[in-house]
């Protein structure tokens, strides 16, 4: 969807198997990225790089899958984490931002380009990065400016669609204490992210937490009660149980 303002917990199909907010955290895991570690869905079967994809341009489908399975060597998964990451880099840089590409979230807001391919790269390494200091013990803050576009990130990717929404029309505000909010519009024209204005009705339910919380969140690894909720909880937990057709 690209004509209307441009909208959380796991990643990787329309909006329910791919983005559901509130649902049981996913476990932190120290496998390796690219063997799909956290829920990525199908937006991660190419492992970390994605360099394929960028390189094949404009697509119906995704190329075919590298037999080569990721290594399970400590040594040798970061050699071909570093060499995989160094060819999705080489990619981006011939392909330009612009570049169309194969996306499995074409339905959405989030452009299907090279662009919207590193935009998700970022965020998924983020979380991951962020399952791996878990499971070590060594939890660090995330830097707020990425978080909050992490947010922003998984709403136009995972959170939009034109399915129509089978409930009634409703609102759900997301609010990072960083000074940040978005709106989901969720109807019967589908469900759409935007930035949240200060003339914006209100919400039906609210969420408000910093945006590493809410990035968390959306990502499934933090629940409801890790954040402020306001207004009718119902509408989040309707939001989780949607299992939208496209």
């Amino acid at each position: 969807m690209r004509g209307r303002a441009e909208l959380l917990t796991r990643p990787a199909r329309p909006v329910a198997a791919r983005g559901r907010p509130g649902r049981q955290p996913t476990p932190s895991v120290a496998g390796p990225v690219g063997d799909g570690a956290g829920g990525q869905g199908r937006g991660a079967a190419r492992g970390p790089a994605g360099h394929p994809i960028v390189a094949a341009g404009p697509a119906e489908a995704p190329p075919a899958k590298d037999a080569a399975e990721v290594p399970r060597e400590l040594e040798a998964l970061l050699a071909w984490y570093a060499e995989s990451n160094e060819l999705l880099l080489s990619a981006l840089r011939e392909a330009g931002p612009e570049r169309e590409c194969w996306a499995w979230w074409g339905a959405g807001v989030s452009p299907a380009n090279a662009w919207g391919v590193a935009r998700r790269r970022v965020h998924e390494v983020l979380v991951h990065t962020y399952d791996a200091q878990l499971a070590a013990g060594a939890v660090q803050p995330m830097p707020a400016d990425v978080a909050i576009d992490g947010v922003a990130e998984f709403l136009d990717t995972c959170n939009s669609t034109p399915a129509a929404w089978p409930h009634e029309a409703a609102t759900i505000h997301y609010h990072a204490t960083e000074g940040r909010s978005w709106l989901l519009a969720l109807d019967g024209t589908g469900a759409w992210p935007a930035p949240l204005t200060d003339d914006a009705a209100p919400a039906s339910a609210s969420a408000r937490g910093t945006a590493e919380q809410l990035l968390l969140f959306v990502w499934g690894r933090l629940t409801l009660s890790d954040l402020k909720i306001e207004g009718d909880q119902q509408v989040f937990e309707q939001l989780i149980a949607w299992e939208p057709e496209e």
